[in-house]
């Protein structure tokens, strides 16, 4: 029989550390973060990094495992979640992957596709068409070499929108085509469960929330002591991601307070958006309302029976 693996997904500011928090109380489950930010070291209020009292009663796996000046991969996430599958399996308890980085959990589900590495000097290059001609018009001819993926992208997504051209300089295919090739599949049985908001309007509104607390909590002094403890440039995975980007342009007399604001809600609203445009692509995966009260139960009562079901203990 394979491996069962619980997958937890969701947007930003849906509650999936909670219900997380909640279900290893109640089963044998061992999460394992599926986040690209929570992997650094120093960045805990911007990530919204679950607290030490939330760890204590729930650890998780790949929390703090490098520091802001370094970078972390699809591919390195597959293998260290791979691994941690296979030891908390033979440990007699049940992975629970928790995390809203859809490209972990699809690269995990579908298995590492032959998208090459990243190559600073056609970065660098890019980053410099950008600033001469913009990324709406780079995100334009994106969309002449590879509409597929194109589609995908807002205009002003410069990181992505830099991968797939950094993907078509480098092998001369489309991001797309790449991503069709045939790939093994994972020896894992995937029990997915979606939390998603049943009124965006509300999910926003949890979202500025969320963001004027981590203004208030000290976004702005934790991104100025990571630029001076570490070797830090906005370019960097670390201080691409929302809000520190924003808190960056802040600093470097960029934005207003209130334009650090607005900026950084509105990424990470867009953010969502695209979290959700995935995970209702997806096929077989048991949603959840998140604004739902009763959602820790119900995702619970779902288990139970999935438990039950498959004889998984």
């Amino acid at each position: 029989m394979k491996q069962p693996v619980i997958l937890l997904m969701g947007p930003t500011a849906s509650g999936k550390t909670a219900v997380a928090t909640s279900l290893v109380q109640e089963f044998p489950f061992e999460i394992v973060s599926v986040d690209s930010a929570l992997v650094f070291r120093h960045m805990d209020i911007g990530t919204a990094k679950p607290d030490a009292n939330t760890l204590a009663l729930a650890p998780h796996h790949l929390i703090d495992i490098i520091d802001p000046d370094q970078s972390y991969s699809a591919g390195r996430f597959v293998e260290d979640a791979t691994s941690l599958i296979g030891k908390i399996g033979k440990s007699g308890r049940i992975p629970l992957l928790a995390g809203g980085t859809m490209l972990y959990f699809r690269s995990l589900m579908e298995g590492l596709n032959s998208l090459p590495g990243a190559d600073p000097e056609i970065r660098a290059a890019i980053d410099l068409r950008a600033a001469r001609v913009g990324w709406s018009a780079l995100h334009a001819e994106l969309a002449t070499l590879d509409p597929e993926t194109a589609s995908r992208i807002e205009p002003g997504d410069s990181q992505r929108i830099q991968r797939a051209l950094e993907v078509r300089m480098i092998t001369g295919k489309a991001m797309s085509e790449i991503l069709r090739e045939t790939r093994d599949p994972p020896p894992f049985h995937f029990i997915p469960i979606a939390l998603v908001p049943s009124d965006r309007s509300e999910l926003h509104k949890r979202i500025a929330e969320r963001f004027e607390t981590m203004l208030k909590t000290g976004l702005i002094e934790e991104t100025e002591s990571l630029r001076k403890n570490f070797d830090l440039d906005p370019a960097m995975p670390s201080m691409r991601a929302v809000g520190y980007r924003q808190a960056w342009q802040y600093l470097e007399g960029e934005l207003s307070k209130s334009e650090l604001f607005e900026k950084g809600v509105a990424a990470t609203r867009q953010l969502a958006k695209r979290q959700l445009t995935w995970l209702r692509s997806m096929q077989e995966v048991a949603s959840f309302d998140c604004l739902d009260p009763g959602t820790g139960r119900n995702v619970r009562d779902h288990l139970a029976k999935a438990i039950n079901c498959y004889n998984l203990l």
